[in-house]
């Protein structure tokens, strides 16, 4: 009988898997299997210059301007375990283990980590196959969530991969990580030209990260360099309130009829007289329900409830392995019909949980605008599991009950009926060029489930048109810069086809978080630090920060994957956005005194007294080693037992001063990478 290792991305998928087969081990098919997991990944790359020959050690260690661009021939490529801090076994443990059970007896292993449009899954699981030097079959389980079913389906169709240097997701996902890894020198550029110029800060570049700290800063500069300039011009109202005004090219610097000067202003006044409404026109519109959500889109709409698209990520994933909602890290904005077909049942259980009334989803069918014969995954949505209410969502994380209402109203806006609206429009009879414009709801439909955008032209009780307008004085300001929110850099993005929805979150979440943050976000509002600034300003008309750049790299990876480019090709454009972004790094570096103010002034930091050294023969070798541990001075009788090797015993207290036992020897330790022989506490 076959034989195969499932392997799953993490803990949680495990789970789910063994219960759609019926275990952690057993028969499915016409296999038997054991379930094992990762934890996500697992290895790293090793630093640059431990990926090279030792004559060029030196250079790939080096932040110096002189030693860049790499050329990533150099590079073999090489990982290495991450380091982790959380408790139980290590990765490299881990991996052993899984290695061990291999070793019993396997036919084959079974790729089941997500399956990210991006190949991050693929990519972390052949990380590991080759860590383990795994030598056998490798298949794929490609599934669309972590339901039974589609779990099940998926294991009855496994895909073979004869070499996975063949095989498309996982070619891109790792030409992304290599290109992501060779760009770290876009990184040290900036950080060692903003330090040469007294700022001291690792300035991050990036893909993605650099479009978005651009035009955040970009977009600041904008307001704070706005000044309201007021106008003046003629427009109509008539006794209901509506407005009648002329047309305005958004293109033109010089509008003719808008004045400046008030007194110009109501000059131009005088040359109109009240006038009668006409060609008062009724036209019955519809409009379609939105999109279906991504996660960026989700994000954006919840970012002004204080969700922060860190916790949108965390929470949405927790509740998606609790099968509450569909995969997070899709591409798609519609579902199949197959999955349409598959939540139709639970819609009217989904409607009540989040308050909506089911005599407003008439709509089954599947729209043709929602529903289509392509996509993976589908679209971020409500999972076929239904909680019985919604505070059975709160274990899963912050905001887990407005990820789930948004996703199911956003869904169930989908069947409804389309929203239905008189569009009117009038203009006046002796000055036609004056004309209004609005629409009045007849039907909500739709919108009764879900509408997010408002829209300013609508009215809900439109008072009768005309049958005169009278003119008047209107004043009016230039418009100013829109704040940066996260609705309006996902818009941005989206609209520029740059990244995808998760790695749109992910990554804003990454540039929101820590120390040494790039941005400040609060409800939505997001602003750069000095950290942000600095990387900002460094990649003014750079190619890294440019959303054409950065969306030609997307579509390479994407060429990639489909063999239609080598991956060199694509690696090459490292080297030639650096050999573009240097010099122009270098101009910029110029502009961080005249933008942030100089440099604060360094602290004076008086240096530690150097500690006694000791000098004596160990193990053959003359070594020197501090005659000082923590607060304990080592005798002359410790001195020699230390040199010969011996074990040592002295009472001494913490840095909390609590008493305790010391024991150690003389042994190997390591400082910022440098090896010496001092006293090492052994247990």
């Amino acid at each position: 009988m076959v034989k195969y290792l499932i392997l799953t991305e993490k803990p949680s998928a495990a789970k789910n898997f063994a219960k759609a087969l019926g275990g952690t081990a057993g028969h499915f098919a016409d296999f038997d299997f054991r379930i094992m997991n990762l934890r996500g990944h697992l290895m790293t790359f090793k630093e640059p210059e431990e990926m090279v020959a030792e004559p060029l050690v030196k250079q790939y260690k080096s932040w110096k301007l002189v030693d860049m661009p790499w050329n990533l021939k150099d590079l073999s490529w090489q990982r290495t375990y991450i380091k982790t801090r959380t408790k139980g076994a290590t990765n490299k443990q881990l991996l052993d283990q899984i290695k061990a059970e291999l070793q019993t007896g396997y036919d084959g292993i079974v790729i089941a980590t997500d399956n990210d449009p991006s190949g991050e899954g693929d990519l972390l699981a052949f990380e590991a196959i080759d860590a383990m030097r795994w030598q056998g079959q490798v298949l794929r389980a490609d599934f669309m969530d972590e339901t039974p079913p589609a779990i099940q389906q998926a294991m009855r169709q496994l895909l073979v991969i004869p070499d996975n240097w063949e095989f498309g997701p996982y070619l891109k996902g790792e030409s992304r990580s290599r290109w992501d890894f060779a760009s770290m020198q876009l990184t040290r550029i900036a950080t060692t030209l903003a330090k040469g110029a007294g700022y001291s800060v690792v300035a991050r570049e990036g893909r993605l990260k650099s479009v978005i700290i651009w035009k955040i800063y970009e977009q600041w500069q904008k307001i704070k360099a706005y000044v309201p300039v007021p106008y003046f011009e003629v427009k109509f109202k008539d006794p209901a309130g509506h407005i009648f005004a002329r047309a305005v090219d958004k293109k033109a610097t010089e509008i003719a009829w808008r004045f400046k000067d008030k007194q110009a202003g109501a000059q131009d006044l005088t040359r109109y007289h009240e006038s009668p409404v006409t060609n008062e026109q009724h036209a019955t519109k519809r409009q379609a329900p939105p999109k279906l959500l991504d996660l960026a889109g989700l994000a954006a709409l919840l970012a002004p409830s204080g969700l922060s698209p860190k916790q949108v990520l965390s929470t949405y994933q927790k509740l998606y392995e609790a099968q509450y909602v569909s995969y997070p890290r899709t591409e798609d904005r519609n579902v199949t019909f197959e999955q349409f077909n598959e939540l139709l049942p639970m819609v009217d259980q989904i409607a009540q949980l989040v308050g909506v009334d089911t005599q407003l989803l008439t709509h089954r069918q599947a729209r043709s605008t929602h529903v289509k014969n392509q996509g993976s995954h589908g679209a971020n949505r409500p999972g076929t599991k239904v909680p019985s209410d919604l505070g059975q969502l709160d274990k899963y994380g912050q905001g887990a009950r407005q990820i789930y209402t948004v996703l199911a109203k956003n869904y169930l806006a989908m069947l409804a009926e389309d929203y239905i609206y008189d569009h009117v429009t009038a203009e006046l009879q002796d000055y036609p060029a004056f004309k209004t414009a609005f629409n009045v709801p007849i039907k909500l439909n739709f919108k009764a489930v879900f509408n997010p955008d408002s829209d300013d032209t609508t009215v809900e009780k439109a008072g009768a048109l005309g049958p005169t307008a009278k003119p008047n004085l209107a004043e009016g300001t230039n418009p100013k810069p829109q704040t940066p929110t996260t609705k309006w850099i996902m818009a941005f993005l989206e609209k520029q086809n740059v990244g995808t929805g998760a790695t749109r979150v992910s990554t804003l979440s990454e540039m929101s978080q820590g120390s040494k943050s790039m941005l400040n976000e609060s409800k939505g509002k997001l602003t750069p630090t000095q950290t942000g600034e600095i990387s900002a300003i460094m990649v003014e008309n750079t190619w890294i920060a440019s959303p054409k750049i950065t969306k030609r790299l997307f579509a390479m990876m994407d060429e990639v994957a489909t063999f239609q480019m080598p991956m060199s090709q694509l690696l090459h454009s490292v080297t030639q956005v650096i050999e573009h972004d240097m010099p122009q790094m270098t101009e910029n570096v110029q502009q961080l005194s005249a933008r942030l103010g100089p440099p604060p002034k360094k602290r004076k930091v008086k240096a530690k007294p150097k500690a006694e050294q000791v000098t004596g023969v160990y193990k053959g070798e003359e070594i020197h080693f501090a005659k000082t541990w923590g607060n304990h001075t080592f005798t002359d009788q410790e001195i020699s037992d230390l040199l010969a090797g011996k074990t040592i015993t002295f009472e001494t207290t913490t840095k909390q001063k609590k008493p305790f036992t010391a024991k150690g020897q003389l042994g190997k330790r390591t400082y910022r990478g440098n090896q010496y022989i001092g006293f090492k506490l052994i247990k």
